[in-house]
């Protein structure tokens, strides 16, 4: 994420964002993590307040924790004890060193014309054969959320074309209704893929 105004929202609103979760980890992570072999190496991408690096690190897995914002960075160690770095996803440049990327509510702040690189860095840090999950609020255009934060709101079609153009093999998606910081509930597409 390079959106300015995106990235100021979070810096700004670390303590109102981590309020907004609570403490329980994505229902989607536990399926996820359940396809890796023990102890596998994950990088997470945009660790928010941390309640899903606090689980995979419970589960034993080998964990780089990474976010773009400081405030968020020091908020997942207040309340879960979890390092993180700070790392923009365009910052990205491991070549197969990960067993898994897990991007959970994230990969949705980039603008659409930036995506196709960012998939392609994730692609390049996988080990072959090795597992991407991310998840997007759905829609029929790039546009500002209620809270001004950069959305890419795709469409199923489209999210499902950009990651097969960056040599991803889709394994499993699912359309699932869900609420936001903002507040506002919207469907939503997770993808888990494969490095093909």
């Amino acid at each position: 994420m390079s959106d300015a105004e995106t990235l100021a929202w979070y810096e700004a609103n670390a303590p109102r964002f981590a309020f907004s979760f609570g403490t329980t980890h994505s229902v989607h992570l536990d399926g996820f993590l359940d396809r890796l072999a023990p102890g596998a190496r994950i990088l997470e991408l945009g660790c928010g307040t941390g309640q899903d690096a606090a689980r995979m690190i419970e589960r034993g897995f080998d964990l780089d924790t990474t976010d773009a914002t400081s405030a968020l960075i020091r908020k997942a160690k207040e309340r879960f004890g979890v390092e993180a770095r700070q790392m923009r996803f365009d910052e990205l440049d491991a070549i197969e060193t990960y067993d898994a990327v897990w991007a959970h509510a994230c990969l949705l702040h980039v603008a659409r014309a930036e995506l196709p690189d960012i998939l392609e860095r994730i692609r390049k840090a996988l080990r072959p054969g090795g597992w991407h999950y991310a998840n997007y609020k759905l829609g029929d255009g790039e546009a500002r959320d209620p809270l001004g934060r950069l959305t890419n709101f795709p469409a199923t079609e489209w999210l499902e074309a950009i990651y097969r153009d960056a040599a991803f093999v889709i394994d499993a998606a699912e359309k699932y209704c869900g609420k936001g910081a903002d507040g506002v509930r919207r469907d939503w597409y997770a993808l888990t893929v494969r490095r093909g």
